[in-house]
């Protein structure tokens, strides 16, 4: 998959997915599946819904890599 997700946003999407393994053990388990889709994207660097509305926020392009 094409890398569409910046430095930042990476950050901003594992401290969201941390935020929301504390409520998944303090309110419901249900928010595991939203953290393990924002520890995925900001691994993988790759967010499938940017890459449909053809947003990046990464700052290099993917031919000079």
């Amino acid at each position: 998959m094409k890398k569409n997700v910046g430095l930042v946003d990476r950050i901003i999407r594992a401290a969201v997915g941390i935020g929301f393994v504390v409520l998944s053990v303090l309110v419901s388990y249900w928010f595991l599946i939203g953290a393990v889709i924002l520890f995925m994207t900001a691994i993988t660097k790759s967010c499938p819904i940017y890459q449909v509305l053809d947003i990046s926020t990464c700052h290099i392009k993917e031919e000079e890599k």
